[in-house]
Formats: C-alpha cells, sequence, structure tokens
C-alpha cells in the first residue's frame, strides 16, 4: 500500500489545472478555469476548475473531485494507479507501506532500456528492413516505441555503463541468472514495449530476427509484469475504447500495430496467452462490445472457441471474426484490404451463434452418439447464458442441431428458491440467479443485488445503513463490509461483473429493503420465542418491538435499525 503522508505530499505539489489542463483545454474565467466537461457531450462549457481549492466541478453532470479523481475517472485507473501516474507525471518517489518499496526504480530501469532498444533500432538496418518489409511506418514505430535488442554481451555493457546493478535488470525481467553468470533474456530480436493501463512500461516482448524456435518471447513474470492480466497496445486504446464502445481483441503485437496505423485505434492484443478471466476486468471497462479478431487456422479457431465461450458467460456484448485465407489482421493491412478489415469487425458473428456453430461442426451429429454428445454440450452451454441470450438462440442451436426446441429449452430449478420469484415470473420479480452459482439461496440472491445497487448508486447507501446492518447479511457479509470500508474484494469483483445480478432503482431498492427485513425479523421473531434463555420481560420486549417492526414493513414504512 501506498503510504498516506507520501499521497498528502504528492497532493500539496500537484496543481489540478496543470494535470487537467492535459486532457481539456481550459480558458481563464475570473479566478477559475472553464472548459466542455469531458464526462459528457456538451456544446457550452460547464466544466470549471478552481486552483484555490484545488477541485473541478461541471455543473452540467455533476462530476467532481480533485486531481487524483480526475485521473482515476477520465483514464478509468483505480486510486494507487492514479497516484502512481501522477507521481511519475511529477518525478515523485512514493513511499509504501508494510514492507513494500515503490517500483519506481525498477520503471526507470524499464524506461532506460527501453530508450536503449529504440536507439538499437536506429542503428540496425536488418531490423528496420523487416519492419519496412512488414509495412509498419516510421509513425508507429515511434507510438509504439519499438526497439531492438543485440547481443547478450552488449546488453551487459550497457548495464555497466549505465551503472545499473544486473540484479536489477533480473528483478525486472531483462536479464537472467545461470551458473553464476548473467545474460539477457532477449537477443537479437524486435522489441515490442509492454504498458500497464496507466501506461507504465512494465515489461517486453521480442520477436526473433533468426531462426530461434520461440518467434515470439515475452518478459518472465515479475512484480510488475503479469501477462495474464496486460493487454498489448491498451493504454494506447483506452480513450477509443472508451469512446468508441469497441474493443478489438487481436492474437499478436503486429496485429495491434498495424490495425492502429489504419485507423482501428481500439485494438489490442493478449501476450502469447488465451483470454482468461483475469481479462475482463480490463476488458469491462468502459462498457465496450468486444469483437475477438483471430486467424482463421485451428488454433485460431480455438482461441476465439475458449474466448467466445468466457465472454458470452460473462454477459458480454460482441462477437468473433475469423481471417481466412492463410492472412492475419497485419497481413490485410498491409496488402491495403482496409475495407474487408472494416466490414468483418462491423458485423462480428456473435458468440451464442459462433459456439453454437462450432458445438455442432465439431460432432458427427448424422450418428445418434455424435448427435447426442453435441446435444449435451450445447444444452450445457446455454446455461450459461443469460435467460434473455437463451431465448434468443435456442431455436437456432435447436434448428442446427436438428432436434425440437422444447428439448433443449429444460432448465433445472434453482435450489431454495420458490417459483414465484424466478426471473420470468409474471407476479414477482426478484433477482436472477447466476447459471454457474446454482445453490445460492434466495437471501444470497437479495443480497448481492442489493450490494450491486450500491456498486452502482453510491448515493443510495444511506438508505440501506438506515435499515440495515453488516450483521443482517449472511454469505455476503464480508462483501458487503469490505464496499463499507472502500475496499477491494474477490465477491465484490464478482458481483460487479455478474450482469444476471439485478440492479435495483431507488424505488425497487425500497421495495425489496421491505420485504428482505420482513423475512429477517419474521425470523429473528421466531428465534427470540424459542429462546428460554431470555428473561421474561425482555423477551415480551422483543416480541412487541419486533412483531410492531413488521407491521410498519407491512404498510410499507422503512424501520430505521437500532
Amino acid at each position: 500500500m501506498i503510504d498516506n503522508n507520501s499521497i498528502e505530499q504528492l497532493k500539496q505539489i500537484v496543481d489540478i489545472v496543470d494535470v487537467i489542463s492535459n486532457y481539456v483545454e481550459l480558458k481563464k474565467n475570473g479566478a477559475n478555469f472553464k472548459g466542455l466537461c469531458p464526462f459528457h457531450d456538451e456544446k457550452s462549457p460547464s466544466f470549471v476548475v478552481s486552483p484555490t481549492k484545488q477541485f473541478y466541478k461541471c455543473f452540467g453532470c455533476g462530476a467532481g473531485g480533485d486531481a487524483i479523481k480526475f485521473v482515476m475517472e477520465f483514464e478509468k485507473l483505480s486510486y494507487p494507479e492514479a497516484i502512481e501516474k501522477l507521481a511519475s507525471q511529477y518525478n515523485f518517489t512514493l513511499r509504501y507501506t508494510k514492507g513494500e518499496h515503490s517500483s519506481g526504480q525498477e520503471r526507470r530501469i524499464l524506461e532506460t532500456i527501453g530508450q536503449w532498444y529504440r536507439a538499437n533500432l536506429e542503428r540496425h538496418q536488418p531490423a528496420k528492413d523487416y519492419l519496412k518489409k512488414r509495412g509498419v511506418s516510421l509513425a508507429s514505430i515511434e507510438k509504439f516505441e519499438i526497439g531492438y535488442a543485440p547481443g547478450s554481451d552488449a546488453t551487459l555493457q550497457f548495464f555497466q555503463k549505465a551503472m545499473i546493478p544486473p540484479q536489477k535488470g533480473e528483478e525486472v525481467g531483462i536479464l537472467g541468472h545461470d551458473n553464476g553468470r548473467y545474460y539477457a533474456r532477449l537477443i537479437d530480436r524486435i522489441i515490442f514495449p509492454i504498458h500497464s493501463p496507466s501506461g507504465m512500461p512494465v515489461g517486453f516482448g521480442g520477436r526473433t530476427m533468426g531462426d530461434h524456435p520461440a518467434k515470439y518471447i515475452n518478459s518472465p513474470q515479475t512484480k510488475l509484469f503479469n501477462k495474464s492480466r496486460l493487454l498489448y497496445g491498451y493504454h494506447l486504446a483506452k480513450e477509443s475504447i472508451y469512446r468508441k464502445k469497441r474493443l478489438v481483441v487481436t492474437e499478436g503485437y503486429m496485429d495491434v500495430i498495424m490495425l492502429h496505423q489504419a485507423g482501428f485505434d481500439t485494438a489490442v492484443a493478449t501476450l502469447g496467452t488465451a483470454l482468461t478471466g483475469d481479462h475482463l476486468p480490463l476488458l469491462k471497462k468502459g462498457e465496450p462490445e468486444v469483437v475477438v479478431a483471430y486467424d482463421g487456422d485451428i488454433a485460431g479457431v480455438n482461441a476465439a472457441m475458449k474466448a467466445a465461450l468466457l465472454l458470452s458467460a460473462h454477459n458480454f456484448e460482441g462477437g468473433v471474426v475469423l481471417f481466412s485465407k492463410g492472412l492475419d489482421p497485419a497481413d490485410m493491412v498491409a496488402k491495403g484490404d482496409i475495407e474487408t478489415i472494416e466490414a468483418l469487425i462491423a458485423k462480428p458473428i456473435p458468440y451464442a451463434q459462433f459456439v453454437i456453430d462450432q458445438t455442432v461442426a465439431r460432432h458427427d451429429i448424422h450418428t445418434p452418439k455424435g448427435k447426442e454428445d453435441a446435444f449435451h454440450s450445447l444444452k450445457s452451454y446455454l446455461s450459461t447464458l443469460s435467460p434473455f441470450v437463451q431465448e434468443k438462440y435456442l431455436p437456432y442451436a435447436a434448428l442446427r442441431l436438428g432436434v425440437n426446441s422444447a428439448m433443449l429449452s429444460g432448465r433445472k430449478q434453482q435450489t431454495g428458491v420458490p417459483d414465484r420469484y424466478n426471473r420470468h415470473s409474471n407476479t414477482q420479480t426478484r433477482p436472477a440467479i447466476a447459471s454457474n452459482t446454482p445453490f445460492l439461496t434466495l437471501a444470497d440472491v437479495a443480497e448481492e443485488s442489493i450490494i450491486k445497487t450500491l456498486l452502482n448508486t453510491p448515493s443510495l447507501t444511506d438508505m440501506v445503513l438506515d435499515t440495515m446492518d453488516s450483521s443482517m447479511f449472511g454469505s455476503r457479509r464480508e462483501a458487503f463490509e469490505a464496499f463499507l470500508r472502500g475496499e477491494e474484494h474477490e465477491d465484490l469483483l464478482r458481483i460487479e461483473l455478474d450482469d444476471s445480478i439485478i440492479v435495483y432503482s431507488e424505488e425497487e431498492l425500497k421495495k425489496q429493503l421491505l420485504y428482505f427485513l420482513q423475512r429477517y425479523y419474521k425470523k429473528a421473531l421466531d428465534n427470540i420465542k424459542k429462546d428460554d434463555r431470555l428473561p421474561f420481560e425482555q423477551k415480551i420486549f422483543k416480541i412487541r418491538k419486533y412483531q410492531d417492526y413488521i407491521h410498519r414493513l407491512k404498510r410499507g414504512e422503512l424501520v430505521p435499525y437500532e
């Protein structure tokens, strides 16, 4: 964790006008500055920045806060990421608590070696020729900070001249260590710097210039670099992603570079790994449509299938694009086939349709055994989708499989949840149960919807806290308390990402609290009646108290928690 005193010292040197001017054109307006709000569309400026109060406020949409809050909102960063970004801009060294050390030194080493790689590219004609042959422009080389790594001895000599201890080089993943000797991990390779979402350098990828069997190599896992949570090019694409509400996931560095070069500036790539659950929080930022654009070979189709299964199960909008005839996006851009790429990305195959088609194609449905296997696979897959998506693709799956849709539509009754609370009930609406958690009780579901509502509308927190205490929560108590403390929690992240969990309006939240509290006090009343340890007078007092609470709740009155 970042030391609080260190944060306060940073705040003292940060000027909010200076920070926001990097993102918004500000004009002096009396004692303050004014501009167009970056958080909503407007023609007349209502966005005011106060240098005396070090505060910004939009009188159009209500956005407001200090410099840290602005960077968090605009860059879609967490609080620590925003702090570290500002610290980097102001060349300020942060202090960390609990034995952690600032990562500033490691990042400076990565910046230094990155500059050296870029300088090497200017001096290495074969590397420049390779990039030119692939169609990479000089502007793209500069934008993506592409470089070149020479031999191991040259790299070790650079570390010596730059007075960087080889141990530090190993910590950041540039050097390796074997039999008492250090060596460079990246040798004779085109270098692609990898950044965090906030734009901080965290590692490198290298493309071989020779006959090395490993065509691409990434930095090893370090405290800064975790390839399973990073997307190449995201720091350059994120503004366009938020604005265009679309994100294109490709397979490699060159795909991203060439797509950006052709104007497809929402392209990113996984780092030699398949798309996994660890990528979901990053993909979710800005709520974009996610288009998976992979090669049409066997490996590409398999990777697309895994991605479609993952993304559709988490209710992402988007689909799959496969590039055929042995071409990838980079090749197509180099050949000038921009219109084809644009047409494909504009109309991807929806995830569910892609999975259904692939599932049918991978089984011989002309035999009883093959058809049965495909049937069970499709039925299992459809159960992972939201009821609305299931409803849409059930007839298509039945048609492709050649069966009656009624055979695929059977849904297991969720344990502990009466039929009248099913999402499709016409009599009463209750929170839906996520398909991957079939043993949630009704209380669990209500708790999750309350928590998700507060995550989406924090202004409703007082309504809940006025009537409830965390002790009233069951299995979601830890998550609720973490929300109140403003801390991260695994359940909070899951609840926030699970689109099957309902977000209530203020009126709906009140209704759910009335229902939730009635159940709670009825249960409490039953427990008190059965408790022989309570003194008689105290027992009578509590019975009358809870009976009164239940009566008032039935009348629609939210009872304050005491």
